[in-house]
């Protein structure tokens, strides 16, 4: 388009100043490219974007400020019950507007329960909600706890991963320890691993969750039932200093189908899952081989722990 363009305007040019004395039909053109220079309002709009704090330079997630505030929002709700949309905009130091869009956001997600002058805790989604809202929550920490969880698989392996968003940021590092043979329940994990040369992935069915984007149930239990694993790394909603536990039990069920099926067991756990319980148990934490977690643990904790089974403690890159 801009190449047949250019010489149909060169045409015109020259049909206009066959009657030499006509030196306008030379200024048109340069009005008409007068106006690029305000392609500077495109740069103007390029470096806008680019301060926005979505925007990451060099392609490695980051927290947003909206995803920080709706967790430390969701966590002060969970600690007092209920809370009113004024002690929040106190609490984030934003608008009332803002946080009546958080909130908004945060019950659509099922994980906050919204009523008038105020917001509580859903019981459902006290320790685990949607996927969604995960993936947003604790990203630094994870990202730790996968690195040193990382150091614990070698090549040849056979490993298990269950469906928790610190498993997915731990099989985006596992690409690059092929050969690898992978069994998983989560859909975005077995993504990341599809066609990578080198890797035999296992995609366990069942019945799919949408809330957690992956396959539990039964079916799945008695699929991974049929197999034995080198190494199981998984995660779950809360843990004290002996047992660990989930809030939803075909989550438990699948679990507990997958730490049988490992010679090696790990647990992946961010700080923020510790001193805590859900409905129903899972394991003893010493069922365990290791367990990873960030070091915002408490350090009393972290003692007990290590009292009874192997504790490695992450640091999240700043």
């Amino acid at each position: 388009m801009t190449a047949t363009g250019a010489p149909g305007g060169r045409a015109r040019g020259r049909a206009g100043s066959q009657p030499r004395p006509q030196p306008p039909s030379r200024a048109r053109p340069q009005a008409r490219a007068e106006p690029r220079p305000q392609a500077s309002s495109e740069s103007r709009g390029q470096a806008h974007s680019e301060s926005r704090p979505q925007a990451h330079p060099q392609g490695r997630p980051q927290t947003r400020p909206q995803d920080a505030r709706r967790q430390t929002i969701t966590e002060y709700v969970l600690e007092h019950s209920t809370a009113t949309a004024a002690e929040l905009a106190g609490l984030t130091g934003v608008s009332l507007m803002t946080v009546h869009r958080d909130l908004d956001e945060l019950a659509r997600l099922g994980v906050l329960r919204k009523f008038r002058g105020g917001v509580s805790a859903l019981p459902s989604s006290v320790f685990e909600s949607s996927l969604e809202y995960r993936l947003g929550v604790n990203r630094a920490e994870k990202e730790a706890v996968a690195a040193v969880a990382a150091e614990l698989v070698e090549p040849g392996m056979s490993v298990m991963l269950d469906d928790s968003t610190t498993a997915l940021a731990l099989a985006r590092l596992l690409v690059e320890a092929a050969p690898l043979t992978v069994v998983t329940n989560a859909r975005r994990v077995a993504e990341v691993f599809a066609g990578v040369p080198h890797i035999r992935l296992i995609g366990l069915g069942g019945e799919y969750s949408h809330t957690h984007d992956s396959f539990l149930g039964v079916p799945c239990a008695e699929a991974i039932g049929a197999l034995s694993v080198d190494m199981v790394l998984v995660s779950t909603s809360a843990m004290d200093a002996r047992t660990t536990y989930h809030q939803e039990q075909d989550v438990v069920l699948v679990k507990r189908a997958m730490l049988a099926a490992g010679t090696r067991k790990v647990l992946l756990m961010d700080a923020s899952k510790t001193r805590r319980t859900a409905l129903h148990r899972l394991c003893p934490v010493d069922d365990f081989d290791q367990v990873v977690v960030d070091d915002g643990i408490e350090a009393g904790l972290l003692e007990e722990l290590r009292e009874s089974v192997d504790v490695r403690v992450a640091k999240p890159v700043p």
